[in-house]
This record gives structure tokens, sequence and C-alpha cells, in this order.
């Protein structure tokens, strides 16, 4: 369990990116941080492995404060996946992905080995084992940046918008298959996006934030859907706009969004 309790973050010139943010992180589930960009989510993610220092408030993981954890430690226990992957481009994927496992000191063979195991996990050929970032296709190199984060088997991974850069197909290749993969190994994910439909496809728990990190709603995706907290958090999701009011094309079962979008089929036998 994380727990956030009262949490600021101010720089230096008085700029306060999260303002008094508490919220639990369930153990085994995924929790969406969905906002706009600036909003804050990205502080509160990079608070967890202390990469962002609290002003104040305090975080703890299992019951225990993170201010008194080494840092250095507690960064390596805990998994990180970022935009663009962040691969070491003079590294092959290999190295790449095994890269905690050897700071830990694992033995060279041994972090290889378990690297490989990871290749499978995402949907990664051990035939490019061998290769460089730049000779993989941003989706691939995102599947390596995955591996890496869950390299030291952490309890916790962090997610800070991982999916944002590459084309719409990868996109949703890439969200089935962290679903397969959560639905394996039970992590307790926090992911970052400013996306609504990657939000609903992806998290247990979202956490809408309006500027300042404050909270404007938590729950289900059913339950934002069925009963948004208010004005900000229904435009936020598109429901002021009547977006997500979806009726029946009346030459076909295609459904249609309230712009006459075409966003989907009517299942055989589903009910018109």
């Amino acid at each position: 369990m994380i727990e956030f309790q009262g949490v600021t973050k101010q720089y230096p010139d008085g700029t306060v990116a999260v303002d008094d943010f508490s919220g639990q992180f369930p153990p085994h589930q995924t929790t969406v941080l969905l906002g706009s960009s600036g909003c804050g989510k990205t502080t509160i993610l990079r608070m967890i492995n202390r990469m962002v220092e609290t002003s104040a408030g305090t975080i703890t993981i299992d019951g225990e404060d993170i201010a008194g954890r080494d840092v250095v430690a507690l960064r390596r226990s805990i998994g990180y996946v970022m935009q663009n992957a962040g691969l070491l481009p003079h590294r092959r994927v290999v190295d790449n992905i095994a890269t905690v496992p050897l700071l830990n000191g694992t033995p060279k063979a041994e972090a290889h080995a378990r690297a490989e195991e990871l290749m499978d996990l995402v949907g990664l050929d051990r035939s490019m084992a061998r290769r460089y970032p730049n000779q993989l296709s941003g989706g691939q190199q995102q599947r390596v940046g995955v591996a890496r984060g869950l390299a030291s088997d952490p309890n916790i991974l962090l997610m800070d918008e991982p999916f944002g850069a590459v084309d719409p197909l990868v996109r949703r290749d890439l969200q089935a298959e962290l679903l397969r993969i959560q639905s394996t190994l039970g992590k307790t994910i926090v992911f970052v996006t400013h996306d609504v439909e990657e939000a609903f496809t992806l998290g247990d728990q979202i956490i809408v934030l309006a500027t300042g990190g404050k909270v404007a709603q938590r729950g289900t995706s059913e339950e934002i859907l069925s009963e948004p907290a208010n004005d900000f958090v229904a435009g936020f999701v598109g429901l002021s706009q009547g977006e997500r009011t979806l009726h029946r094309s009346p030459d076909s079962d295609v459904l249609l969004d309230a712009h006459g979008r075409a966003v989907g089929v009517l299942a055989p036998g589903a009910a018109s």
C-alpha cells in the first residue's frame, strides 16, 4: 500500500506543483493519475521514488515513511517506466533490461537470463537481445522499457506516460500487453496519463486531478462516468459535451457519438 498524507511540493521560486495531496494506492492494482499537463500528476508519481522530494506531508509504503529510506535503495526497489523508454543508447537490449539487477550485484549470466525471460513476458523475440535501442521500433523500445522496470521484480511499478510517444495502433497493443502482464504479476502500478480512454482501459482506480494536484474525483471508470463529481470532471471526460452519448446508426449496427463519428459496432445479439 502506498499512502500520501497531506503532501505538498513547492519549488524555490514559489511555484506549488502539488498542494496538500492525500490518497491511497491499493496493492496489486493499477491506479491511474489522470489530468491535463501541469496538474501535478508526474510530480506525485516521482515523489514515490523520491526523484522529487516533498516539501510537506508524508508518503508511506506498507506503513514505512520513505523519508527514512536510503534513496538509492528505494529507487532500485521500485520499477520505473518513462515516456520514450529512456534506454541507454550505447547498451544492448539485454544489458538495458538487466541494468538494476547488475547494479544490485546479480551475476551477469543470471541477470541476462532474467532479461531474456522478461523479453518473453513483454512480447519481444529473444533474437533482439543483442540489438541496440536505435535498431528497434518505438513500440519495441517501450516494451524493453517495461521489461527493464520489471527486472528486479519490484512490488511497485511507476509508469509516466509510457505509451504517449507511439502511434495509436502500437499504443493499443502496449495497453493490452500491460493488462496481460498485470493479470499475471499483480503489481502495484501507478500510471500517469492525460488520455481519458487510456485511463479507463487500464485503471482499477482512477484519480482525476485538477491544477495543483487537487483531487477532483477518484473511483472506477464506471463510477466516474455514471456520477461525475462536478462540472470539471464531466467536462474532462467528455460528458458535458455529450461526446460519450452514443446512438445506433439508422442504417447499420455502427454506434455513433454525439458528433456523428463512428466509435464502435453493436455486438451480435445485443439490445438495440
